[in-house]
């Protein structure tokens, strides 16, 4: 269960860190967008040296056409929430971005009488689904339910985030989990680079190359402990664990950026903290 543990965080990590590189004036958000992935290709290919496999039902067509849909809606995904954070500010948005672990839930759920592999045990169900409405719950103010066309996009973003991640787990079990993530990132990075042609000067001031990478090898981290957990415990189970990442984002804040936490906070904590004890007590 650790590696669950680390993935979430690694999100508040990598959350944290993008964040800080968006703040970045000369940072563009195409260039954001084709050089995160590139850096995620490079932080990924010692491991595909020693870890790279493809099985032959990944050359299905059915599951060609899956693999299509995760690259679309990532791609779509990551559109949607870099163009709500370049004109809206980040903790207007932060209602919507969070979200996402709510949508993976029910989407699961809605997928589990269609399709086989995915948990219908109201034990893990009903603990994922109050553990997200507390995720959300510190972050509803309502002057920051403005409901905006960035505000819609971010929504939009944080969904279709978590229908890639329902479509991924369909077909994880014929690749290897960081040959999956390198193929999946690779595609997103031809694409952006093709279509956004970005500018390459913010990569003279040293920093940003580095800051870039770092960011994209904690992520190559965050997914891969989502792979193992889907692969190992199931998606609702795992984005359960997962939803542990805000509790470790409130301590590196309060630890570091100095930002101080209120009731919501500690309560929405302590409320996640007793939902996945009890989904891995019963």
């Amino acid at each position: 269960m650790y590696i669950p543990i680390l993935g979430a965080l690694a999100l508040s990590i990598g959350t944290v860190l993008e964040r800080v590189i968006l703040k970045i004036k000369k940072i563009d958000i195409k260039f954001y967008q084709t050089a995160s992935f590139f850096a995620i290709m490079l932080a990924s290919l010692p491991f595909i040296y020693f870890f790279w496999r493809i099985d032959s039902g990944a050359f299905q067509l059915k599951n060609i056409l899956v693999f299509i849909g995760v690259v679309v809606f990532s791609i779509t995904a990551n559109l949607l929430v870099f163009y709500s954070l370049k004109w809206e500010k980040v903790t207007n948005l932060e209602p919507a971005r969070i979200l996402e672990p709510l949508f993976v839930v029910l989407l699961a759920l809605l997928f589990s009488f269609f399709i086989g592999g995915f948990e219908r045990d109201l034990n893990v169900i009903i603990p994922a689904i109050i553990a997200s409405l507390a995720i959300v719950f510190p972050h509803i103010k309502r002057h920051h339910l403005q409901f905006n066309k960035y505000f819609i996009a971010a929504i939009l973003g944080s969904f279709f985030f978590a229908l890639e991640l329902i479509l991924s787990s369909l077909i994880l079990q014929f690749y290897s989990s960081i040959t999956f993530y390198f193929l999946r990132c690779a595609f997103i990075f031809l694409i952006s680079l093709v279509v956004f042609r970005p500018k390459l000067k913010p990569l003279k001031d040293k920093k940003i190359p580095v800051l870039i990478f770092v960011t994209g090898a904690v992520w190559v981290a965050y997914r891969m402990a989502i792979y193992f957990g889907y692969t190992r415990y199931g998606v609702t189970f795992t984005t359960l664990v997962i939803m542990l990442s805000p509790i470790f984002i409130y301590f590196i804040a309060n630890r570091f950026l100095k930002e101080k936490l209120n009731w919501k906070n500690i309560l929405s904590s302590l409320i996640i903290i007793a939902c996945v004890v009890y989904a891995l007590l019963v």
